[in-house]
């Protein structure tokens, strides 16, 4: 009697057209792998129920981020740099270009510059680093004969951290599906969806769950989101750090972790290596520029309450700054010196308010206009 006859055949019974079959239901077939069909089911309605539900969760995120006070805005990335980067040798050597890092991209408001110039800058500063790669960058190209200006944040600069100096190299090396992906980003997603800021993404705001640590590691928080971003890199200071005591604490307490010594940090005789290595190469690329025809200028932009007394105690001026000017050969504003840079409202210390920006940069150029690049500035 054949052993592939099934219980049901021998009972009479109609066989589960779905049950699982084995090699033994499949007598004289080499195929070992047990096989069931596919039940038939409505996939239309199933599609359409998924679809539904996913469109309902991801309202759900952008009303809840929306309700947080985020807006849709570009995302600061590698690619969106690169796409100012190109204007330079696109044409656009001989405009004026700002290099420094989030207090120069922050508080700079191109539109005042542009009104007040007739041309805008081109915005190459990057949040949390140090110009001095930018600035090499520039001296290496000849397209570029314009003006700089180049924002000293001395935390970053003196101590050479380059967090973001790998931007150089993509600029160089984009590839076509990356400016392609970067297009599609800046059209179709970015200006529509608050949700996604990389802050607010979902595997970001897991990852800053507060999650059991290890009690070797310190703990820290990471920089929140601080800023928010046009298509063109004009940035200001989110509304929220000015008008949220809660997110404004939450920025304060992010920056005095910072203020704290590490233990793996570098000795005062390392940290003082740094500082004029970094005042070295900044004065050779200088120097290039220069040679050019270049028209190079060095600002300090303002900080204020514990952010400022941790860089006069850890970057004094006389050590740093001065020095920095007195190795390049070029003149700088520091605000200390100004009144029209002081007594703007800083939230966190080390940003001005979003409605405090247009004045500080209508200040800042008039200051550059009188003493420095304009027609009756002394040579």
């Amino acid at each position: 009697m054949p052993s592939s006859t099934s219980s049901s055949d021998r009972l009479g019974e109609v066989p589960d057209r779905y049950a699982r079959q084995t090699a033994a239901d499949r007598p004289g077939v080499a195929q070992p792998v047990p096989l069931r069909p596919v039940p038939a089911q409505p996939w239309g309605r199933i599609l359409i129920g998924a679809v539904l539900l996913l469109a309902l969760l991801v309202a759900g995120w952008e009303e809840y981020w929306r309700a947080y006070g985020v807006r849709p805005s570009i995302a600061n990335t590698y690619g969106l740099w690169a796409i100012q980067r190109r204007r330079i040798d696109a044409g656009e050597g001989d405009a004026t270009v700002l290099l420094g890092a989030s207090r120069l991209y922050f508080d700079i408001q191109l539109p005042v510059w542009e009104r007040l110039d007739g041309r805008r800058p081109i915005q190459l500063s990057f949040e949390g680093t140090s110009p001095l790669k930018a600035v090499e960058d520039l001296a290496a190209d000849p397209e570029f004969t314009g003006r700089v200006l180049i924002a000293v944040e001395p935390d970053l600069f003196f101590s050479g951290y380059e967090y973001r100096a790998g931007v150089i190299r993509y600029a160089l090396k984009e590839s076509p599906s990356q400016r392609i992906g970067q297009w599609l980003s800046m059209r179709l997603i970015e200006p529509y969806w608050a949700f996604d800021d990389p802050d607010y993404a979902l595997q970001t705001v897991l990852a800053r769950q507060p999650w059991p640590a290890r009690p070797e590691l310190r703990s820290s928080i990471r920089v929140r989101k601080l800023a928010e971003t046009e298509a063109d890199r004009n940035t200001h200071l989110w509304d929220k750090v000015d008008t949220d005591p809660e997110y404004r604490a939450l920025a304060r307490r992010i920056w005095l972790q910072e203020f704290v010594p590490s233990d793996d940090g570098p000795s005062p005789a390392e940290a003082l290596k740094v500082e004029k290595e970094q005042i070295e190469r900044m004065a050779k690329a200088v120097a290039q520029l220069r040679a050019r025809g270049v028209k190079v200028l060095f600002v300090r932009m303002p900080s204020a309450g514990p952010f400022l007394e941790y860089e006069e105690r850890n970057f004094p001026r006389a050590r740093t700054w001065d020095a920095l000017l007195a190795a390049t050969g070029v003149a700088g504003i520091h605000f200390e010196d100004y009144p029209e840079l002081q007594g703007y409202n800083l939230p966190e210390w080390s940003h001005v308010a979003h409605n405090q920006a247009d004045r500080l940069t209508a200040a800042l150029y008039g200051i550059i206009q009188r003493d420095f690049w304009g027609p009756k500035a002394a040579d």
